[in-house]
């Protein structure tokens, strides 16, 4: 019997019968599988946050590493030089600038940089299909602007795993977004993307185990079957941002292999992942987010790890986000760009073999770094880092972070949750803030963290301790701020404060904040 397939209205261009046709046959092949996958998650996280299992290498897949026979797929068409990638949201205006910016690729992003309201969700799809046909262009200061000549490679960035899309129902149960998302791209765009030479390719977000990355495989396996386009036309990266990804990350390559061209070191979101699973024990304890460098031991031994891995099985390793954003303060755009450069040559050092940043004005600073380690090279995987030997003790070595908690770090935590939460909610998933353009990713670490302050009885410099009553005085007063330097009519700081309390000043720690907010105010 056929499944009912029902959506809320949208481009008819993009809904189409044929194109929900085929997100259908994705649903019914993996839905059930992707619950219980989802339901190991639960399972996996609650034993290790009561101590009754440790984190470790798995020694089920111990024969896998061991094999040093195999390699991933690698570089596909357009994927041979990455060294320097932007991200954003697939709106009209920033697929254009992003398309021609000088980057090698755009991740266009319909997950941590999007807001998930529907119209997002079909408008982005047919950006990137206007994009690709070279018929889409956008109009501001009386000037119009199209894709150049040379736009950077397409790579698409579906929701994760845990997300549902709502306004797309089979049987009157709501799709996993992220076959929504890979599924509309894959249905309008990959023949589209072959016929000029380049490809349908992913980045694959909040990915917790390679039984994850083999039911992505899987997927692409049947979907490329379905287009009628060779097994082994997909590409997919990882994003390695979760602590259970990082003790699999062999695995996670071996599992997508024909299929996969490297992995990504996702910053924030592994410190919220770190939060998530060990925020309640005893031992853990982390300083202001701004002083948790990527510098800091333990999260050296999480990119070390992640560059030896890639080169030994011939995937890319890719850097992560510089998420400055250039002002008219010359002096201040002076210091950021010094330690963004600074950053990205850390980065080109290591072995990267290319990094992100979130703003076109930061692309030629990034390529500079690269270039100079580079040079006419596309990659650096002939570099192998025997050298590197990390163990889960390195990576869990939260103490090696040093630094302080402090009330300034509490306040900041305080206003970029309630700003991003504010933006979200009104329908913008990548925010300008204090500076910094920040994402979903960057509002979980900054809620997570007051949620663990709170449970572990953080202590300020002054001999202050940060509790609910602390971070509620806090937050009073940046909501009095709030409401003074913008007109709440245009605003939505109540619901954006109802986020925050229900999902940082709780005694449980939701797992996302997207989850409960999308079914509340979105769907």
């Amino acid at each position: 019997m056929r499944s009912h397939i029902t959506t809320a209205d949208g481009d008819p261009t993009i809904l189409t019968p044929q194109a929900l046709e085929f997100i259908g046959a994705l649903d019914a092949a993996f839905a059930a599988r992707r619950v219980g996958l989802l339901m190991d998650r639960q399972r996996r996280r609650a034993r290790l946050a009561s101590g009754d299992a440790s984190l470790g290498f798995l020694p089920s897949t111990e024969a896998i590493r061991a094999d040093d026979s195999w390699r991933v797929a690698g570089a596909a068409p357009g994927l041979v030089d990455r060294r320097v990638e932007i991200t954003g949201p697939p709106e009209a205006k920033m697929t254009v600038n992003a398309l021609n910016s000088g980057a090698r690729v755009w991740l266009a992003d319909f997950e941590d940089a999007t807001s998930p309201t529907w119209d997002n969700v079909v408008s982005g799809q047919r950006n990137l299909r206007d994009a690709i046909d070279g018929v889409l262009d956008f109009e501001a200061g009386g000037k119009r602007y199209a894709v150049g000549p040379d736009p950077a490679t397409i790579v698409v960035r579906p929701r994760g795993w845990h997300l549902v899309e709502k306004h797309l129902l089979v049987d009157g149960r709501p799709v996993a977004a992220a076959l929504v998302d890979a599924g509309l791209y894959l249905f309008h765009c990959a023949r589209r993307q072959l016929d000029r030479g380049s490809g349908p390719y992913f980045y694959l977000p909040k990915l917790e185990s390679h039984l994850e990355a083999r039911l992505w495989n899987d997927v692409f396996i049947l979907a490329q079957e379905l287009l009628g386009i060779p097994r082994g036309t997909i590409r997919a990266t990882v994003l390695i941002e979760t602590i259970t990804a990082a003790v699999e990350m062999e695995e996670i390559l071996y599992e997508l292999r024909e299929h996969c061209a490297g992995l990504n070191a996702g910053r924030w979101d592994y410190l919220f992942s770190m939060i998530k699973t060990f925020g309640g024990r005893p031992w853990f304890a982390l300083p202001d987010r701004g002083s948790v460098s990527m510098t800091v031991p333990f999260m050296r031994a999480y990119t070390e790890l992640l560059v030896s891995t890639c080169h030994r099985r011939g995937a890319y390793a890719i850097g992560g986000m510089a998420a400055f954003i250039p002002s008219r303060d010359a002096s201040a755009n002076a210091v950021a760009l010094a330690k963004v450069a600074d950053d990205k040559r850390r980065e080109a050092a290591d072995g990267f073999d290319g990094s992100w940043v979130a703003h076109p004005g930061l692309v030629d600073t990034c390529l500079a770094a690269f270039d100079a380690v580079l040079g006419t090279r596309p990659n650096q995987l002939h570099r192998h880092r025997a050298d590197v030997s990390v163990d889960v003790a390195d990576l869990l070595d939260v103490a090696s972070a040093g630094g302080s908690v402090t009330e300034a770090g509490v306040r900041a935590n305080v206003s970029v949750a309630l700003r991003y939460f504010d933006a979200w909610l009104r329908g913008t998933g990548a925010a300008a803030i204090s500076g910094l353009m920040e994402d979903a990713a960057t509002a979980e670490i900054s809620r997570c963290q007051l949620w663990q302050w709170i449970r572990s009885g953080a202590t300020l410099a002054d001999g202050r301790v940060v509790d609910k009553e602390l971070v509620d005085k806090l937050l009073n007063e940046e909501l009095t701020a709030l409401h003074a330097e913008a007109d709440a009519a245009t605003h939505r700081w109540d619901d954006a404060e109802a986020i925050l309390r229900r999902t940082a000043l709780t005694g449980t720690l939701p797992d996302f904040f997207t989850t409960a907010a999308y079914a509340q105010y979105l769907a």
